[in-house]
């Protein structure tokens, strides 16, 4: 039998016990289908299905409940980021490093300095950190040359504070204020600070987003003091690209 000798009460009959994948699968058989698959009246019982109180309405909230139902049925878990309204060429970051109150690093980087990632991994360092700096996570890295060392020994204490500046508009926000290297993870050579964000009064319902700080090192021959090769800043809790990084930094309290 041809598709095109069915009849529309056999279609109109099988048709409503179908689910709206199918039903929109059926609408590119023949003109015939798709003329019948069009009948609003199917997909208002599809989305009954779905959202029954909405269709105790007369008239769609929108134009047409197969409208509703194509626009609302699948859970959009990725939406396409608008472009960022600002760059890394817009912003200065400005990172201080202190061990025992003592200033041992203190600079003003570029926005445009900070990398995904190292080019090339320095020779000598574990698997273990060579991995994480491969991974597929969002983060800026600021390789450190000539290095340095922080003693981390017992009631031994290093902190960090950094600032960003807007070139565009002359304001500052804080990410990190004067964080403690609290967790040294000594199987990725890796020593942690964060702080939690400061998020503009605009986005109230935006809160409890940490800004981490990591310190990559090698061994140094003493087990209490780390060589420091490269700095490394992400927001991994939330953003994982570039275009997500730079949204999360034009949402700060900037002043």
């Amino acid at each position: 039998m041809e598709l095109s000798t069915v009849s529309e009460e056999v279609l109109k009959s099988v048709f409503p016990l179908l689910e709206g994948v199918d039903l929109a699968s059926v609408m590119a058989v023949c003109k015939q289908w798709r003329d019948i698959a069009r009948d609003d009246y199917f997909w208002k019982c599809l989305c009954a299905k779905r959202w029954p109180s909405i269709c105790k309405r007369p008239n769609p909230p929108t134009e047409t409940y197969y409208n509703l139902y194509k626009t609302f049925y699948k859970r959009q878990h990725h939406r396409t980021l608008l472009p960022p309204r600002i760059s890394f060429d817009d912003l200065e970051f400005f990172i201080d490093i202190w061990a025992e109150n003592i200033l041992v690093f203190s600079a003003a980087v570029p926005g445009s300095v900070l990398q995904p990632g190292f080019k090339i991994p320095p020779s000598g360092i574990c698997d273990m950190l060579k991995f994480h700096l491969e991974g597929s996570e969002y983060k800026m890295t600021l390789p450190v040359e000539p290095t340095f060392s922080i003693p981390l020994g017992q009631n031994q204490d290093a902190s960090v504070s950094v600032m960003v500046v807007r070139k565009d508009s002359n304001k500052v926000a804080r990410v990190i204020n004067k964080s403690m290297f609290d967790y040294i993870d000594r199987s990725s050579y890796r020593a942690l600070a964060f702080d939690y964000l400061d998020i503009s009064p605009v986005y109230p319902f935006l809160s409890g987003i940490r800004a981490w700080i990591s310190l990559l090192f090698m061994e140094d021959g003493n087990e209490d003091v780390m060589r420091v090769f490269g700095i490394q800043m992400d927001f991994c809790d939330v953003a994982n690209s570039k275009e997500e990084v730079l949204w999360l930094l034009d949402m700060l309290d900037w002043k």
